[in-house]
């Protein structure tokens, strides 16, 4: 089998610093509701998803690629194919974070392989990040990326329908909940924000719902519910896009000792993001 023309950046690393401070997750709270967001305070503990509003890719703007990004090249792999989306995570929790932490994580990318699909080619490029707080280890996640080809003209991927569920709360999403996301993760992509960049160039139907954003709604959903078990792991990945105009709901399957599965769906039932929480001992 020929090599990878990606193979020289397997096991590349980079490190990043950061300190915790209370506002990201203030107007995180802010925007998701729930617990007032004054109760993020100094020592609070963070909860553990919410690493994600650190470590911020902060491209100048002279450094930003026509769909909002940076600039493909770096510490990615230069992929030349379009398309960029995280596609999913698998995510180990090992210790608390807490407001005023100073945290490190250190990203390492594991594999790089090509695929075709329905769509045209496919790459995989699979980054695992350790996230330290404190000197201590906090999260292990195994972030997956896939670049690919933009299509002519927008087909739905096949839908997979709800199972049964236990529970289902409606989410409210619209352009300024997928602005205030956007910005509290410093995410540029132009399909979360700019409606003519979306479905005229993207060819998608309306604006996109980011995958992490209904990986917080569904964690935080669950974690709200079931406030005396603490998460041990979370795994999400994406099926099929959600948009601005779909009425979303975020779903739980029946609850185990071992955790629960989750799911984001529009109003057919039709799965966006499928999800694991599993519980510590």
């Amino acid at each position: 089998m020929s090599q990878s023309p990606w193979s020289d950046w397997v096991g590349r690393t980079e490190t990043a610093l950061d300190t915790v401070s209370p506002t990201p997750p203030r107007a995180l709270r802010a925007t998701l509701g729930g617990e007032p967001a004054s109760a993020m305070t100094l020592g609070a503990q963070l909860p553990q998803l919410w690493t994600w509003l650190y470590f911020l890719p902060l491209a100048p703007m002279s450094e930003v690629g026509p769909d909002g990004h940076p600039k493909r090249g770096g510490f990615l792999p230069p992929i030349d194919l379009p398309r960029r989306m995280w596609a999913g995570s698998r995510c180990a929790f090992h210790g608390p974070v807490r407001i005023g932490d100073e945290i490190q994580k250190t990203s390492t990318i594991v594999k790089v392989s090509e695929k075709a699909g329905n769509a045209g080619a496919l790459v995989f490029v699979t980054v695992r990040h350790e996230v330290s707080a404190m000197g201590r280890l906090a999260m292990i996640e195994e972030q997956d990326l896939v670049y690919m080809n933009i299509p002519t003209e927008w087909h739905p991927p096949a839908a997979t329908l709800l199972p049964p569920c236990d529970w289902s709360e409606p989410v409210d999403i619209d352009p300024v909940f997928l602005f205030r996301f956007s910005a509290l993760t410093f995410n540029g992509h132009r399909i979360h924000y700019d409606r003519t960049y979306a479905m005229d160039v993207e060819k998608y139907p309306g604006l996109v719902v980011h995958g992490p954003a209904q990986a917080v709604l569904l964690f935080d959903a669950a974690t709200r519910r079931y406030p005396d078990r603490t998460p041990a792991s979370f795994t999400f990945r994406g099926l099929r896009p959600l948009f601005d105009f779909d009425k979303i709901t975020r779903n739980g399957a029946p609850l185990t000792d071992d955790g629960i599965d989750l799911f984001t769906a529009n109003a057919d039932g039709a799965i966006g993001m499928q999800a694991s929480l599993a519980w510590a001992s």
